[in-house]
């Protein structure tokens, strides 16, 4: 017996610093070589040509082994060993061991999906079981847009780390169950069935108690799928659903209240209690999905059964950002349409279609009012923009008030990306939001109830040139098309357009907004004679007056502020007629004012000497005289 003693404490073991090393080199190359399969005994022998006993007993560190064995190990995963990685084994703590008689531990998986093939997600991966392991966090949140992948990661990362807790259970809040039976069904398999739903208290503040005891009492990892379900739609993000809202008592006190246990939850936008309590060094933290990378994403329109070069895929995975269930359902599509041709299928400009439009429809369907505001905005600019330019484009003071909020509310929906403080949409939500944009505009037109046409510009004649190309393809002619549709002739369609601008200067002749700007633009998109039109008394904001003939056309008192004319160097910040009307001053931003003949747009004089945009202009009748 003392013999056997002795040979037990010979040798080195791994120090939990060891150890922690050897997992996580052995996690990367399961995720990274082995297609996120977790490696038997019998792989890792073949790896690093040690016996099974042998490779149990230096995982166990408690038995000492040859230091040759460890490095060994150490050597088939690229790792070197170092002094702090080992030590002599403990006698004293191996007793305390053996007298620890372990739980068995249960699982219960539910409807978890299969993740037999995954690609990628390392670093995902590696951080997860750091902070869920290592760092014992409390609650753990995956965010992300839907079809990101964040159900399929949070059945990975538990299948990877099932050993570490004695109770693994996996549920699905996708319908929205009453938080009563979530903690009845939680409760009773955390007590091996011992407490039935007849033993537990009613009340779901002392139900939640019990379950803390548990948490307290077992090492134990609960994941809870789909938690957007228990939130409420059109409101801003976070806030939960009538008669949800004791799922927000469950994070609080699950994130605040010490336990050796873990909640993992999956959800498209982030709970409001969860935003309340995380932090970088606290013990609840949340990990927001982005796309996969380029190679994951080839490694899936591959084993789909599509080709093409490496040109297309990349081009086609950046299309739809990344987005796992959004690469599969095309892949379908290219597969059963195209033959499996990328290139074929890149040809055809749709993006958005099918399931896909579905998926982003659920999304976009949760949104306020303000947030589907914001996110037209997005898309008619097209490129990142920062909150400043948003309140130059937002017409409602109350919407600027609210605007820091809203765009925080899309940012846990994890519908805008953010980049040095500017925001914009991923390509998919682009086109889709885009989509939706020029659909509901075409029924305004239609009906003359005027909403987003009024509030939103459909070109921005301000900014750079080759977006304004954009806005006029992917804007202006698909609306027009609509429009074609409904009216079948370029004359009508100017009827209608006219019809609105008489509403307009009947109704609300001062009214701030991009309607008439709209129109103008519309208009030249048509190659419309505007010779005759009436626009005065209104205001005409982002309209593209360059190499647009101005014969015979009234801007009497009109607001032309964010308009361009020909040659004009800066936005327009006021603007004045002589008072016989032949004449047209305008000032811009750049503290210039250009003075224009009204009859033929023609440009007569430029002035320069203000330092900043002109606020107000007025005409001497003097000096008029001398200038014609």
């Amino acid at each position: 017996m003392n013999q056997q003693k002795s040979r037990r404490n010979r040798g080195i073991i791994l120090t939990s610093l060891g150890l922690k090393k050897f997992q996580d080199a052995k996690l990367r190359s399961e995720i990274e070589e082995n297609s996120g399969q977790k490696y038997t005994f019998e792989d890792l022998s073949e790896r690093t040509r040690l016996t099974h006993v042998t490779l149990r007993k230096v995982m166990a560190c408690e038995e000492g082994v040859d230091k040759r064995t460890i490095v060994q190990l150490f050597k088939a995963f690229n790792l070197e060993l170092h002094q702090e990685d080992c030590s002599k084994p403990n006698p004293d703590l191996q007793k305390i061991k053996n007298a620890i008689i372990p739980n068995p531990k249960r699982q219960k998986w539910g409807e978890a999906i299969c993740v037999s093939v995954f690609y990628g997600r390392t670093e995902e991966i590696i951080e997860l079981n750091q902070w869920i392991v290592n760092e014992r966090c409390r609650i753990v949140a995956l965010l992300g847009m839907g079809g990101i992948g964040k159900t399929a990661l949070s059945v990975k990362v538990a299948q990877l780390i099932e050993d570490k807790f004695e109770y693994v259970q996996w549920l699905s809040l996708q319908d929205a169950p009453p938080i009563k039976d979530v903690l009845s069904q939680i409760i009773q398999f955390l007590s091996n069935q011992q407490e039935a739903e007849t033993d537990l208290p009613e009340s779901v503040g002392e139900r939640i108690s019990r379950l803390i005891d548990y948490l307290q009492s077992s090492r134990s990892l609960l994941i809870l799928d789909n938690a957007e379900s228990i939130l409420s739609s059109a409101i801003l993000a976070g806030q939960y659903r009538e008669g949800y809202e004791e799922y927000g008592e469950l994070i609080k006190r699950v994130g605040e209240i010490p336990h050796q246990s873990c909640l993992l939850l999956t959800s498209r936008e982030k709970p409001r209690d969860l935003a309340h309590l995380e932090g970088e060094g606290l013990p609840v933290r949340s990990l927001k999905l982005n796309g996969i990378k380029q190679t994951e994403g080839e490694k899936i329109l591959r084993i789909k059964g599509v080709w093409g070069t490496e040109s297309d895929l990349r081009v086609l995975i950046d299309r739809y950002g990344g987005n796992i269930l959004a690469l599969k359902i095309v892949a379908t599509t290219i597969k059963d349409v195209f033959d499996g041709s990328i290139s074929d299928f890149l040809q055809h400009s749709t993006v958005v279609f099918g399931d896909i439009h579905k998926l982003l429809e659920e999304q976009y369907n949760r949104l306020s009012d303000l947030e589907k505001e914001i996110i037209y905005w997005l898309a008619i600019n097209r490129e990142p923009v920062s909150i400043f330019e948003f309140k130059e484009d937002i017409l409602l003071a109350k919407s600027q008030s609210k605007l820091v909020e809203s765009l925080e509310s899309l940012s846990r929906r994890s519908l805008v990306e953010k980049s040095d403080a500017k925001f914009t949409l991923q390509p998919v939500v682009m086109e889709y939001v885009t989509n939706l944009f020029v659909e509901l505009v075409g029924q305004e037109i239609v009906t003359q109830s005027m909403n987003l046409f009024r509030s939103h510009a459909l070109m921005k004649v301000t900014t750079k040139d080759y977006v304004k190309e954009t806005q006029i393809r992917l804007i202006l002619k698909p609306l027009i098309d609509e429009l074609f549709a409904v009216y079948r002739s370029k004359k009508s369609i100017e009827n209608q357009l006219t019809k609105i601008i008489a509403i307009q200067q009947e109704t609300l002749p001062q009214e701030q907004s991009y309607t008439v700007g709209n129109i103008i633009n519309l208009l030249c998109q048509l190659q419309t004679d505007l010779t005759g039109y009436d626009f005065s008394h209104l205001t005409i904001w982002q309209a593209d007056l360059r190499n647009v003939k101005l014969q015979d056309v009234n801007l009497q008192n009109a607001n032309l502020a964010k308009s361009v004319f020909t040659e004009s160097l800066g936005g327009i910040s006021s603007v004045a007629f002589s008072l016989d009307g032949k004449l047209l001053a305008m000032g811009d931003t750049n503290g210039e004012i250009q003075l224009r003949q009204v009859a033929d747009g023609k440009q007569l004089l430029t002035f320069k000497g203000h330092t900043s945009k002109i606020a107000s202009l007025i005409f001497s009748p003097a000096r008029i005289a001398s200038i014609t």
